[in-house]
């Protein structure tokens, strides 16, 4: 299908280029207005910035001290959690993973409202002193503008999956000026293991770099960050302290989902309202920052220090723990923001660290810092290197950071194969394999394959078709206590006329999951905005205790055996006989 529309799809990337560039630079001037009203001029604080980003690398502290900014991150938090759990909950958090869950859960599809109130959101959040970065919200802002781009233009699911990775690739290109990075940072972040989705590679290849491009006219094609010349050669001695780096980074890296996704999990435990979890986050940040103005927003200016040297190994040791409870706080509250930035900033306070205690160059190990945490912790390896090098210009670094970043990801991958929480993107799947996105896919592969008998021992299993195998009725035993199940939608249920989500709040207590929808023969993979009609077959996963609670809006698919050694010996075939109710 992708190669008939493949002209088109083109076209259309190139486009996504030229929106994800200009949503990057709304959002950007959003934020830097967010700032100057919250931590400027009500807090009296400016952080250091980028020279490279138009800004001064000097911290100012105001002349009521750093007294206020409990205020002005609590104020943001709160205004924060009130714009997204009103309107929009899905944009809460850092954005990517709500990008990661529509592809494989929803043909990527993202809600309209969700792109703009994003924005909006987390211009409030990192604005206003909250500890989280960019990447998050440039990630579903691009994704969204591609998801809206193919809803109007009535694309299919699978062009849409496309656009909305071409999306949240320009953006992300745009706004940390790494075309090649985020391009297959788009394409790996999908899956926790070493897979990619390299169908798309061609079209967020060509939306990054013309997003790239784009946006060079506003602020210029140079790194974000400045690190001086490489050494041409690295001393083989060196090599121990960058395995050292590695496996450091590592265990930090297996560190930070934890405390993130726990933190998570304590917000979510408050008895509160939600929308006021972010201004407690706010609070705590606000309070951090009392003694370490360090760790508030998402911290470039300081990452620069480090890479010049100019702060102590004491001080880079406190921040990179403090860093961590700080965006946790931040994010796992609810607040809107990115993990790449504040990972980042833990990366370059370790490299600084180790460099420090080896006495050796600090620039090197602070870039090489920031890529072994974040490559580990959100298990995106080749795209982390990618990025990194991008950002700084360090590509004369590349050797001696491949060996570090892939011997933090085996760390890491070691370290958390028993933990509950093992990368920073909790909508990761393992592989290709595991994503509901190619469910449709593998089980139309697979009838095929019995249809054409291109299998061993096919003539003796028959013709099978997807009713067929639907139509037994009988629940399938899955992991977790739960069970595979269909039923026919009847004419008289409430669900009928209702979207799936509506559906899953008007069966308060029951616990289960429409993963597909069969509708006039085609298979239809289910959003939550899906309208159910009658008469469609829903494919459900939950508890045998679910079933039997929803059961009631359902038409037995019960077949006996003699009904079915009947229709089997008239027709000679494994041919459902249609039910009258259906």
């Amino acid at each position: 299908m992708l190669r008939e529309s493949e002209p088109r799809l083109v076209a259309e990337t190139v486009v996504l280029g030229v929106l994800g560039a200009l949503a990057a630079q709304l959002f950007m001037l959003a934020f830097r207005f967010c700032e100057h009203f919250f931590l400027n001029w009500l807090a009296g604080y400016h952080p250091p910035g980028l020279p490279q980003d138009g800004a001064a690398l000097n911290q100012v502290i105001g002349p009521h001290g750093l007294w206020l900014i409990p205020l002005a991150t609590t104020l943001g938090g709160l205004l924060s959690g009130l714009l997204v759990y009103t309107w929009a909950p899905e944009a809460e958090g850092h954005g990517t993973d709500t990008v990661v869950k529509a592809f494989h859960r929803a043909g990527g599809f993202i809600r309209a409202r969700v792109a703009p109130l994003k924005l909006v959101a987390s211009a409030i959040t990192i604005g206003s002193g909250g500890s989280a970065g960019r990447e998050g919200p440039t990630a579903l802002i691009g994704a969204g503008v591609g998801s809206i781009y193919a809803t109007l233009g009535h694309r299919t699911d699978e062009e849409r999956e496309i656009l909305l990775l071409s999306g949240m690739a320009a953006g992300l290109s745009a706004i940390f000026r790494s075309p090649i990075g985020a391009a297959f940072f788009a394409i790996e972040v999908l899956y926790s293991t070493m897979e990619f989705e390299a169908r798309a590679l061609l079209y967020t290849m060509l939306a990054s770099v013309v997003a790239y491009a784009v946006n060079g006219f506003f602020v210029g094609w140079q790194p974000l960050f400045y690190i001086p010349p490489a050494p041409g050669t690295i001393p083989a001695l060196d090599y121990a302290w960058l395995g050292a780096l590695g496996f450091a980074g590592g265990l930090v890296a297996t560190l930070l989902p934890v405390v993130f996704y726990r933190l998570r999990d304590l917000f979510r435990e408050l008895p509160l309202p939600p929308a006021l979890n972010p201004a407690i986050g706010g609070l705590g940040v606000g309070l951090i920052a009392l003694k370490f103005p360090q760790i508030l927003g998402g911290g470039y200016g300081w990452i620069q220090e480090a890479i010049d040297g100019s702060l102590a190994l004491k001080l880079m040791l406190v921040l990179l723990f403090l860093k961590m409870i700080a965006f946790a706080f931040t994010v796992s509250s609810g607040g809107s923001g990115g993990v790449f930035a504040p990972t980042l900033f833990v990366g370059a306070m370790l490299g600084g660290a180790v460099a420090s205690l080896a006495h050796l160059p600090t620039p090197m190990f602070v870039v090489l810092g920031m890529m072994t945490t974040f490559g580990a912790a959100a298990r995106v390896p080749i795209a982390s290197l990618l990025m990194v090098t991008e950002m700084t210009g360090g590509y004369r670094l590349l050797p001696p950071a491949a060996f570090a970043v892939l011997l933090s990801y085996l760390v890491q991958l070691q370290l958390s194969s028993r933990l509950k929480y093992r990368s920073l993107y909790e909508a990761q799947v393992p592989g290709r394999a595991q994503s509901p996105a190619r469910y449709v896919e593998s089980v139309q592969m697979a009838l095929q394959l019995l249809g054409t008998q291109r299998i061993p021992n096919a003539a003796t299993i028959g013709h099978l078709d997807l009713v067929t195998l639907l139509d037994s009725g009988l629940p399938i035993k899955m992991p977790g206590r739960k069970e595979l199940s269909v039923g026919v939608l009847r004419p008289e249920s409430s669900f009928v006329g209702k979207t799936i989500r509506a559906c899953y709040e008007a069966a308060v207590g029951t616990a289960f999951e429409v993963i597909a929808v069969l509708r006039n023969g085609e298979v239809l993979l289910p959003h939550e905005d899906t309208v159910l009609q009658p008469n469609d077959r829903l494919l459900i996963i939950g508890s045998s205790k679910a079933r039997s609670r929803i059961a009631e809006h359902f038409v037995p698919l019960e077949v006996t055996e003699q009904k079915s050694a009947g229709s089997h010996a008239a027709r000679g075939t494994t041919e459902p006989e249609e039910s009258a109710d259906s």
